[in-house]
């Protein structure tokens, strides 16, 4: 049983690539040559052996590889420029970065599997293959997913960017307007937070305040109260003992109220939080 493939590229680093990934091939009976012609380069392959599919499949998983290494950053690019336009070249750059940081964070065998799956049917039917154009118009599955994590990356992205504007009006807000208290303690646990006024008084919650002052339908969470009451009381100084790590609540504050910020986690109010928080987990188990 034989079998021959050509493959077609004019790009010098996928012909590198393929050539040196060939060279690595371990299938007995397999042998390739290159010739460079005026438009593409060919690099042909030979398979003399009797396992045919393992070959097709050797080759395919070869091909998908190169897409995913050397052409799937490429590929994105195109795609945002071709959808999406009428975004500023600053803004593509961007939803591009966090495309690539989702892809790189998650398991890649699902777009491999994708790619492998339509190299090996297309090569058991043909024998020449032009990269490009396969690249270009074979792979429907696979583009079909990087436009859907393309969709969900733009998304992410104007929600970002509504948020930082939220963020700065806020904090131009705070810092054009005088401050209403001296210092306030906010204990942050459980994802929740406690307020105290400079007498390490609990300041109560009163809905009338949010009414006034709230500036934005945009949440964060299940703190906005605790946001609302401090756009309100406007301290010169606000110290945030955490029982808990930071997190983006946290960092919003930071954000907003800048060098008013204190952070502590290791003062008579933290060791007293993190006592009773220790206590109730306790008395939980």
């Amino acid at each position: 049983m034989s079998k021959s493939i050509c493959i077609k590229s004019n790009d010098k680093n996928t012909i590198s690539y393929i050539i040196n990934e060939l060279e690595q091939l371990n299938i007995s009976n397999t042998y390739f040559s290159c010739h460079k012609f005026k438009n593409y380069t060919n690099v042909i392959i030979h398979y003399k052996g009797k396992s045919l599919s393992l070959f097709l499949s050797s080759i395919s998983k070869l091909l998908s590889y190169l897409v995913l290494d050397l052409y799937e950053n490429l590929i994105i690019k195109k795609l945002i420029d071709f959808d999406y336009f009428y975004f500023a070249p600053d803004e593509q750059q961007s939803i591009y970065e966090i495309c690539i940081d989702n892809l790189n964070y998650e398991d890649s065998f699902d777009r491999y599997h994708m790619i492998e799956s339509s190299f090996f049917e297309y090569l058991s039917n043909y024998k020449t293959i032009n990269l490009n154009g396969f690249i270009s118009f074979r792979l429907y599955n696979y583009v079909k997913y990087i436009n859907t994590i393309i969709d969900m990356c733009v998304n992410k992205f104007i929600i970002d960017k509504e948020y930082l504007e939220f963020v700065n009006l806020l904090k131009t807000y705070v810092s054009s307007s005088e401050n209403v208290s001296d210092k306030i303690h906010l204990i942050y646990k459980n994802k929740e937070s406690i307020l105290l006024d400079k007498s390490k008084n609990i300041i109560p919650v009163n809905n009338n305040i949010f009414n006034v002052h709230y500036l934005s339908d945009i949440t964060f969470s299940s703190n906005d109260y605790a946001l609302n009451i401090l756009l309100t009381l406007l301290p010169r100084d606000l110290y945030i003992h955490l029982i808990d790590e930071e997190d983006e609540f946290i960092n919003t504050l930071k954000l907003i109220f800048d060098k008013r910020v204190h952070l502590c986690n290791d003062c008579d109010i933290c060791r007293l939080y993190k006592k009773s928080h220790s206590n109730l987990s306790n008395t939980k188990l």
